[in-house]
């Protein structure tokens, strides 16, 4: 069958416009002639009688596109019914997306999908995890509109004594990253007792499942817009590795409301000395975000997420974007100058960060062996993480760190 060449764009639950391929693989966004405000599909694509043309797909869309794994099954399920292109791929997704935009066939009324929740805590206390994955990933893959090259799910589920269901992301693991749920899980404590903002997160019985909560929907349902790095600095999917941690001070500051601004460089930097101290690898542009109710309204920095210790997996893996030029794990005096020039935070700031971090990271660390007791397939990990957890915030506090 033939690929799709238009797809109609809508931001909540008003159509925006329609997107198309052109003859010459040029791609076209145009807003309806009633598009309003509340109609904008991204904070840098204001609502304007000319079309935006890209010659790829234009950032914002490209944002939730499935990659890896996820991305195959989805394209092995409807390549011979509906195509395998990216207009494809977002049509089938469509109705369940990241953030505030929504996709459907130009002559659909709505791109909504009604879902039957499933039970959190079964999902939780399920015993054979890697079974439960693939039975999740037949029944919605097909409706994931989220990035990332890790096996994930979007899907709703209720909590024993919940009157209302919400929406989680469940991920798994291959098997060049074993046991990488229950990583994701202790960086995710660390984070979160240092004080961060995260989503609410879980870890299945048996270690097989990472599940988090959407931050990108209110409890009542209603779809927060959300743009990641690279969507606000006009890049693809591709360029996720090749910026810095300077050019996302910048958009912070371009693009994050004004009373929130000091709060977003504090949490920021704090971010990035955990990844650090953890030595997360993997924070990429993708892995940094803005939401807002609707353009127009406070944008503020979302809260962090994917966090993982890639150097259990690759030892001698290095930042995914530069600082000061470089990708290497830095010394507390390069951060600290960081912070001070591109975050503009007072070095009494920047010092209560790293104490903080250090402390939150250490006091989680003493907690895996006891995991590792309960579940001895995480032993290998679980013990390269401690060491790598203990390098990294050595590496920030000792005094040779700060000459």
């Amino acid at each position: 069958m033939a690929d799709i060449t238009s797809l109609a764009v809508w931001a909540g639950d008003r159509r925006s416009g329609f997107l198309a391929r052109q003859p010459r693989n040029e791609y076209v966004f145009a807003y309806s002639p009633d598009a309003g405000a509340d109609a904008q599909v991204s904070l840098t694509m204001p609502v304007r009688l000319e079309s935006w043309v890209s010659r790829d797909l234009h950032p914002v869309f490209q944002m939730n596109l499935p990659e890896g794994a996820l991305l195959e099954a989805i394209r092995r399920a409807i390549a011979k019914v509906v195509g395998e292109d990216d207009l494809s791929v977002l049509r089938v997704t469509g109705g369940n997306q990241v953030g505030r935009n929504r996709f459907s066939l130009p002559g659909d009324e709505s791109p909504h999908i009604a879902e039957t929740p499933e039970s959190l805590d079964e999902l939780l206390a399920y015993p054979d995890t890697r079974e439960l994955f693939h039975e999740l990933v037949a029944r919605y893959a097909l409706r994931s509109g989220i990035s990332g090259v890790q096996p994930k799910v979007l899907l709703e589920a209720s909590q024993r004594g919940a009157l209302t269901s919400s929406g989680y992301i469940v991920k798994s693991w291959g098997t060049d990253y074993p046991c990488l749920a229950a990583n994701e899980y202790f960086c995710m404590t660390a984070v979160k007792r240092a004080g961060l903002p995260t989503p609410g997160f879980f870890l299945s019985d048996n270690g097989g499942l990472f599940i988090m909560r959407r931050f990108d929907i209110t409890s009542g349902g209603t779809p927060i817009g959300f743009e990641d790095m690279c969507s606000l600095q006009a890049l693809g999917t591709a360029q996720k590795y090749s910026g810095s941690y300077e050019r996302v001070a910048k958009s912070i500051s371009d693009f994050v409301s004004g009373d929130r601004l000091m709060e977003a460089r504090e949490r920021f930097f704090a971010a990035l000395v955990l990844s650090v101290m953890l030595r997360n690898g993997d924070a990429h542009l993708k892995n940094f975000g803005v939401l807002y109710a609707k353009p127009g309204d406070t944008v503020e920095l979302a809260p962090v997420y994917d966090v993982v210790t890639t150097t259990a997996y690759i030892l001698k893996d290095v930042p995914a974007l530069t600082l000061a030029g470089t990708k290497k794990w830095w010394p507390r005096k390069v951060l600290e100058r960081f912070a001070v020039a591109h975050l503009s935070l007072p070095v009494k700031k920047a010092s209560e960060t790293f104490s903080r971090t250090s402390e939150a990271v250490m006091e989680t660390r003493e907690t895996i062996p006891a995991y590792i007791s309960d579940h001895p397939e995480f032993r290998e990990i679980g013990e390269r993480m401690m060491g790598q957890w203990e390098q990294g915030v050595r590496g920030l506090t000792d005094a040779a760190s700060r000459i």
